[in-house]
């Protein structure tokens, strides 16, 4: 009698202790179950662990767990619209079971004979289809097509870094063929790079053949971004950007401030960039003023921006001077001039009563 009272005790135990666990199972199987799909817009503040969604009922704060399927959506970009299946979770949160998407992305033909890798963080500007990627060589503006091959990314969100192959478009764009996760920033590339091209080094002679052929013809306006080894040109078709290198012909085209008009011949570099081979800007080459050079002045300052390629503004100690553009002989230790350079010139009056600038010289 004694062992059967113990045997019931020790039952009547192992039921308790199996109603203690139970409820703590049933919620790790309730946290797999699908209780609603929201649909809303991706905010920036989303991360690999949240995913900080924007819908009519107002924002929400969804976590990411290992298992979320993202398989149908793997861009989380700002401005992306979504649909995301939730359940709740025993931390008190919603967590993604599954995330979608129905944003079609336009078809563009891409030229992927020649494509480029590059390594970089996203920057968090980047929206819906277009890709700010940062590199080692500047930012590069990227876009996503339906057919770009995700498969070695798990999701894309800005602020990580990833690998990127792409191609240039027939839109101007460089296209994303394929994405892989990744932690490096190096750029890997043939051609010259913007980096290079600032530091006046040669092209690698990968692309030597046809360094000075142009493959295209493209007008617009300097936007502010640019940068002395950077061109970017708000065109029709979007803004663009060229690489300027040691043997880009700028002779015609040197002033890069801020909505100046220009025409940019270039060719397609194997680094994935678009290279100037020729610029050319707005000049007016009416002046017939004399130019007393007997007597020159010498003068310092930074290029203001309202220059353009018939007036320099420079902005010395003593307040802003219009030095005319027409008599210049010489220009050294630069291509071009971009908003805040600091130049050296000597100049001379003219019969016009302006300044002429002579002889520049970069600081």
């Amino acid at each position: 009698m004694k062992r059967y009272r113990i045997a019931k005790i020790l039952m009547a135990a192992c039921l308790a202790l199996g109603m203690i666990v139970m409820p703590a199972s049933r919620l790790q199987v309730q946290a797999a179950e699908v209780v609603a799909t929201v649909e809303g817009t991706v905010l920036s503040g989303t991360t690999s662990e949240v995913l900080c969604l924007s819908t009519k009922e107002g924002n929400m704060e969804i976590k990411l767990d290992s298992n979320t399927d993202t398989s149908a959506c793997k861009v989380l970009l700002s401005d992306q619209k979504v649909k995301v299946s939730v359940s709740h979770g025993s931390d008190g949160y919603l967590h993604a079971v599954k995330i979608t998407s129905d944003t079609q992305i336009p078809t563009v033909t891409v030229d992927s004979s020649t494509t480029a890798t590059v390594k970089g963080k996203i920057d968090g500007k980047s929206k819906g289809d277009v890709i700010f990627l940062e590199t080692e060589q500047g930012e590069m503006e990227i876009k996503l097509d339906a057919t770009t091959n995700m498969s070695g990314c798990s999701v894309l969100i800005a602020g990580k870094s990833y690998t990127i192959t792409c191609a240039r478009g027939s839109d101007a764009y460089m296209h994303a063929i394929s994405i892989v996760d990744g932690s490096s920033t190096s750029t890997s590339a043939t051609a010259a790079t913007p980096s290079a091209a600032n530091s006046g080094l040669t092209p690698a002679p990968a692309d030597s053949a046809n360094r000075t052929a142009a493959t295209g013809t493209v007008s617009g306006k300097v936007t502010d971004s640019t940068k002395e080894n950077l061109l970017y040109l708000s065109t029709k078709e979007g803004e663009m950007q060229f690489v300027i290198e040691s043997n880009t012909d700028t002779r015609n085209g040197m002033v890069l401030t801020p909505d100046n008009k220009l025409t940019v011949s270039f060719y397609h570099g194997s680094d994935g960039y678009l290279h100037a081979v020729d610029i050319v800007g707005s000049k007016d080459d009416s002046s017939s003023a004399d130019i007393d050079t007997s007597s020159p002045a010498t003068v310092k300052g930074k290029v203001g921006s309202k220059s353009s390629e018939n007036i320099l503004f420079l902005d010395t100690e003593q307040g802003m001077m219009e030095l005319k553009l027409d008599g210049v002989k010489s220009v050294s230790n630069c291509k071009v001039f971009v908003t805040g350079k600091k130049l050296t010139l000597t100049c001379a009056r003219g019969s016009d009563a302006y300044m002429h600038a002579l002889d520049i010289t970069a600081q």
